[in-house]
């Protein structure tokens, strides 16, 4: 099973205060929407989004279908086959996928710690 590309989605408070801290890390624009509260950052392979009132603990990111520049892969994981295979090996999903449908959809899920995880598939 191959969750897709990951990132970090960090819930902040002030996000042009945390937009700023990352630069000094090194972290660069990729996109989003600071207007809308929310960007997403790189530095080398390491992404994170800041989001700025949208959820209110931190969440684990797989994207299924993309890689770590968020360009479209030929061939990956469908979410929902990702589903199939969570399902199958006990696992409990807080937020399922609809089987019947197709393209853009997305699960959750929440590790025995409590993390938040975050299965987002955009095509």
């Amino acid at each position: 099973m191959k969750p897709g590309a990951f990132s970090i989605s960090l819930a902040v408070k002030d996000i042009n205060k945390s937009k700023e801290f990352y630069k000094k890390l090194g972290f660069t624009y990729k996109g989003g929407n600071i207007e809308q509260n929310w960007i997403v950052l790189k530095n080398d392979n390491a992404v994170i989004g800041l989001f700025q009132g949208m959820f209110d603990e931190n969440i684990i990111t797989f994207n299924p279908g993309w890689d770590s520049n968020a360009q479209n892969l030929e061939e990956f994981d469908d979410v929902r086959s990702i589903q199939t295979i969570l399902k199958d090996s006990g696992i409990s999903l807080t937020k399922e996928a609809d089987e019947t449908s197709t393209g853009s959809e997305y699960i959750t899920l929440t590790d025995p710690d409590g993390n938040n995880i975050l299965i987002d598939q955009h095509r």
